[in-house]
């Protein structure tokens, strides 16, 4: 299913491009926004953690320099069968963590420096148990693929903003056709991000919440964790963090009430808590 997905999402960014390209520049443009979707394309699938882990300046640690919280991951992946990940830190007070990769064998996991600090070694050991269960689940490729698509698609819709700002010339004609699916295309690439980030499932968050407890054996901590984490983010989001990769996060960086929860990739941390208590009672 997350192998669909992805050829679902890097086809629908080819997509998006074509029909762009054609509204700025005709044909020509179609042509130029091929070429530019490919290596979309391309570099999505080979450097979106790169750029992912760039956007946030996460360092790379190991055994020397993070001796504690390499262990952590170390026996976490060994619990979880799979290859060690890249370790990064990220010099940010507010408690969060996501992975990232397009594989296990190519994973990475990231935490701030506010969540070594905040939380006990349970806790984080449940946090990072989490985000091994995406590695292990395979859903780490779309999620970063997503978040470089939609960056991307906010980029263009504030490219066409300032076009449509700014052109000049032209018949009467021409401007208002050229007004009108300027505006079709600021109103159409909000729409496209919110899909994408929809087509990143919340029940995925579900399925790591248990796959995570699995492997740190203790459900009741990473329930404790979610709690620390959701409170801080409330005061504090981390830094940098967007609408583009709010959705790789443990916990959502970004809070919305209303109609915008609706449209939220993560479920409710109440939920998710009262369903690793109930995980926890089923293992006693």
């Amino acid at each position: 299913m997350n192998t669909l997905k992805t050829v679902f999402l890097m086809t629908l960014m080819m997509v998006l491009f074509l029909f762009v390209g054609y509204l700025l520049g005709g044909s020509q443009g179609m042509t130029i926004a091929f070429i530019f979707s490919l290596i979309m394309n391309f570099g999505s699938y080979w450097f979106s953690d790169k750029i992912v882990l760039a956007m946030y300046r996460a360092k790379q640690v190991d055994r020397e320099t993070a001796p504690k919280f390499y262990e952590v991951i170390e026996n976490l992946a060994q619990n979880a069968n799979i290859p060690m990940p890249k370790v990064y830190i990220i010099d940010d007070p507010t408690p969060n963590a996501f992975a990232t990769g397009r594989n296990p064998q190519n994973a990475a996991v990231a935490a701030t420096t506010g969540i070594l600090r905040g939380l006990n070694n349970q806790e984080l050991a449940g946090v990072m148990a989490h985000e091994l269960a995406h590695v292990q689940h395979r859903d780490i490729l779309i999620g970063t693929i997503a978040a470089t698509i939609v960056g991307t698609i906010t980029y263009i819709a504030q490219m066409a903003g300032w076009a449509m700002m700014f052109s000049r010339g032209g018949s009467s004609d021409d401007d208002d056709r050229g007004g009108i699916s300027t505006l079709f295309l600021l109103i159409l690439a909000p729409i496209a991000a919110t899909m994408l980030q929809l087509a990143v499932s919340r029940s995925r968050e579900y399925l790591a919440d248990e796959g995570g407890a699995k492997i740190s054996g203790n459900p009741l901590a990473l329930a404790s964790a979610l709690e620390k984490i959701s409170a801080a983010n409330e005061i504090k989001p981390v830094n940098n963090a967007g609408p583009a990769s709010a959705h790789m996060f443990i916990v959502n960086p970004l809070h919305g009430g209303g109609v915008m929860s609706l449209f939220s990739t993560h479920p409710p941390i109440e939920e998710r808590i009262k369903r690793l208590h109930r995980l926890a009672g089923e293992r006693v």
